[in-house]
């Protein structure tokens, strides 16, 4: 299943989050991937091993990319054992590498992921012992194989996974504060509010600044893949051997790409021992050149003169009072009404309720999920003057 006639081509799986599906496949169109094909939270496309080198360094929106080797029908542990014990794992790993195994249900016959994992690693370890008296071991956090094995009711894909750490794991950040936003959920939401990478964008109320950061990466053309230490496929010996020279030379012409524009982008943070984390965080993503972060109340905070994109990810309320948090949304509305006159304005949040409190009619709403948080992005347009008078304008 995973090669594709002889010239080197695979179907391959990347992963992403609920709502992201049509911009990782618009990225994996711009990155030159072929049958492009979204699918729930994951997108499938076909690409060569460079390819993955690529997919892995430079898609902003891409979870894990995925290699499946085998599907199958099993419902139940023995018919699943039989059936991954029947692959010929030597393909893929030897003796002395190291393994671990994801895995995903969907499923009314399997219901307890790390058990259907421990079957899954059973199998795989007694086809070794019963042919050579050895058996590869399990590391769980850095393994030479990391498999990914997904199951709709009865019906199983494994696949490789030649991520290794989930891409969202970008190797920027060092200092966060209590509920960062992920990484690759952070680049989706700046790439859904259309920002051209141009003009003025703010994140008032920026955190650990990861938003603020995504958005600089973009703007610089700089690949999220830059800062990391490791791939999983840079163990692999057997199957798609790490080729050094190719990847290098990918990764060359990534950094190749990275551009110089002057833009402005500006935080803000209440905290001033966050917004300290955040300039820190800044610098480790050498963006502190386009970022720079403030510190103060977004009720204080006064936008430059003219168009441009605020985001913000304001807390949902889990650990304050519903007064607390219904209040602070207010602020928020009346914060975008005063100080972001010209600009299309960004909220996201799980809290659906206190949204209301923000006493703007939204012009967009968006699903999407932050961990396991169903949450909606919403766009407030902050019309110059009257909304009448915008539109007789045009």
């Amino acid at each position: 299943m995973s090669k594709a006639e002889n010239n080197g081509e695979m179907m391959l799986i990347a992963k992403t989050t609920y709502g992201l599906e049509e911009l990782l496949a618009k990225e994996l169109l711009q990155l030159g991937a072929r049958d492009i094909k979204p699918l729930n939270r994951a997108v499938s496309f076909v690409g060569d091993l460079g390819f993955i080198y690529k997919a892995n360094i430079c898609l902003r929106t891409a979870l894990r990319i995925l290699i499946p080797i085998a599907s199958f029908k099993a419902s139940n542990e023995e018919s699943l054992y039989k059936e991954i014990k029947k692959i010929d794992w030597e393909k893929y790993m030897t003796i002395t590498q190291t393994l671990t195994i994801d895995t995903v249900l969907s499923s009314d016959y399997f219901t307890h992921s790390q058990f259907v994992s421990q079957k899954a690693k059973d199998a795989i370890v007694d086809r070794f012992r019963e042919r050579y008296n050895e058996r590869p071991s399990v590391n769980l956090e850095e393994p030479d194989l990391r498999l990914n094995l997904y199951i709709f009711e009865n019906e199983c894909t494994l696949s490789i996974d030649s991520s290794g750490q989930s891409l969202h794991k970008r190797g920027y950040r060092d200092k966060t504060n209590l509920a960062p936003i992920n990484e690759v959920l952070a680049a989706g939401i700046v790439m859904h509010t259309g920002w051209d990478k141009r003009s003025t964008f703010i994140d008032p109320m920026c955190g650990s600044g990861t938003i603020l950061i995504e958005a600089g990466l973009m703007a610089n053309n700089i690949p999220p893949g830059y800062f990391r230490d490791r791939f999983g496929f840079e163990s692999w010996t057997e199957f798609l051997p790490f080729n050094e020279d190719l990847f290098n030379k990918i990764f060359d012409s990534a950094i190749n790409r990275i551009s110089d524009h002057k833009q402005e982008l500006i935080g803000n943070e209440l905290s001033p021992n966050v917004s300290k984390k955040a300039k820190e965080n800044v610098k480790l993503a050498k963006v502190d050149d386009i970022v720079k972060v403030t510190t103060g109340n977004i009720a204080d905070f006064i936008a430059p003169v003219g168009k441009g994109i605020v985001v913000c990810n304001p807390p949902y309320g889990e650990r304050m009072d519903k007064d607390d948090i219904f209040a602070l949304y207010q602020q928020i509305g009346d914060a975008f009404k005063k100080n972001f006159s010209g600009y299309d304005c960004w909220v996201i949040s799980s809290n659906i309720e206190a949204l209301k409190h923000i006493g703007l009619r939204p012009s967009r709403k968006i699903k999407l999920y932050n961990g396991p948080l169903e949450c909606r992005l919403m766009k407030y347009e902050m019309y110059k003057g009257t909304k009448k008078l915008h539109k007789l304008k045009k």
